[in-house]
């Protein structure tokens, strides 16, 4: 037999199984009320605008060139309309800034094979968005916890990144109601991480994945936003925008989209030609019709509704958790990040839970980059309706009240 691990490469020890991907295989089981899945409610995508939209590409002029080869840059008028939407946000472009992906994770793959080379620093919030650290792991990377409330100094970051044989590269984070806390990183905070990668001399990934489902509050301009408005230019910027149709139009379609300086576009379009050459065509124009026809609409769909079950959500919390349990209260996106009290492991308590409460979620650890966090778990309220989510956190507080009895005695 061959011994297929002896020729593997060394970066594909790093590539694990994503916790989130395996705990989506419970939504098959009729008799678990789950919270794991970070991902839209299927009976709010726009089937029926989709439906119009390619059956106007196959009816139409367009079908060849949707059948064809395209660009790797991505659809123009797509890039076009994006053009728009991020002016409406403070962020200035054009076309030549904005590559379209194969959704957001390719991007974050496409940007970890460009920026880091074995033992370089990635700085990442504790806990981060798996995905990333899955899409970055691959690129053999050190990490340090990025912070901007703390004492850490640019020095201390950069002697660390020396220490561990390479040089910081990058900060990832997503400011705007992050997987998996559902907290949004505040104006002085955005600034001061400006400063601290000026000082560093590196990139800033800024993933915009949640930037849309705001519910309440006021919206703070995107980091990349506060940058032009410094250097006057995005081509004089060093943050990159990654956004992604996924969360507001439908995940299927594998729609995403890198919004930066011409020089990391130019990049990464040779990425792209390498990896898969273009993102599907006819899926970009299926986007870019729903999107110019209806996409404000589509987006206070989906917030009225996902607002709602956030409410819902942290209710049941206060009703049904036990004292010495905390959890956020996010403005928007789709988590509740839940600290369970010292002691307790979220993994530990997720067997558990399957076996007795019948209810998923997911532990913690895994959006820590040092493994630590085995106290913490994240519940998603998207997927789920007002008794769903009451029923499902009622058996989940009498489970936590349960251990936490077991681990007084």
């Amino acid at each position: 037999m061959l011994d297929w691990e002896s020729i593997f490469a060394t970066r594909s020890s790093r590539m694990k199984a994503s916790e989130i991907r395996e705990l989506l295989k419970l939504l098959d089981r009729p008799e678990i009320i789950s919270f794991a899945g970070g991902i839209p409610d299927p009976a709010l995508f726009p089937a029926e605008e989709f439906q119009t939209a390619y059956s106007g590409i196959f009816g139409g002029p367009t079908v060849s060139a949707a059948l064809q080869y395209s660009v790797s840059e991505g659809y123009l008028p797509l890039r076009q309309w994006l053009v728009g939407q991020m002016a409406a946000i403070g962020i200035p472009c054009e076309p030549e800034n904005i590559l379209i992906t194969s959704g957001s994770q390719q991007a974050l793959d496409y940007l970890g094979k460009l920026f880091l080379s074995p033992n370089d620093t990635a700085l990442v919030t504790w806990p981060t968005y798996l995905g990333a650290l899955q899409a970055f792991n691959a690129y053999e990377p050190t990490y340090d916890q990025l912070t901007t409330a703390g004492n850490r100094t640019p020095a201390s970051y950069r002697q660390a990144a020396t220490d561990a044989g390479g040089r910081v590269k990058f900060a990832y984070l997503s400011a705007d109601f992050s997987n998996p806390t559902g907290e949004t990183v505040g104006l002085e905070d955005r600034n001061k991480l400006l400063d601290l990668a000026e000082e560093l001399d590196i990139a800033v990934i800024e993933d915009g994945a949640y930037q849309s489902l705001r519910y309440d509050g006021q919206p703070i301009p995107p980091i990349l936003s506060l940058e032009i408005a410094r250097k006057g230019s995005i081509n004089d910027t060093r943050t990159i925008y990654c956004g992604s149709f996924s969360k507001t139009l439908a995940p299927g379609l594998r729609v995403g989209f890198v919004v930066a300086a011409e020089p990391v576009i130019r990049k990464l379009v040779l990425m792209k030609q390498a990896a898969d050459l273009h993102s599907s065509t006819i899926n970009q124009m299926a986007i870019c019709d729903v999107a110019e026809k209806g996409f404000d609409a589509q987006v206070s769909k989906v917030r009225s509704v996902y607002s709602q079950r956030r409410d819902s959500m942290l209710s049941a919390l206060a009703r049904h958790m036990p004292e010495g349990t905390t959890w956020t209260k996010p403005e928007g996106g789709m988590f509740v990040w839940v600290t369970l009290p010292a002691g307790m492991d979220g993994t530990a308590l997720l067997a558990k839970s399957l076996e007795t409460a019948k209810v998923a979620f997911v532990p913690g650890r895994a959006f820590f980059a040092d493994g630590s966090g085995a106290n913490t778990l994240r519940v998603s309220f998207s997927c789920a309706n007002d008794a769903m989510i009451e029923e499902g956190i009622s058996r989940l507080g009498r489970l936590v009240r349960s251990e936490m009895v077991a681990l007084a005695a």
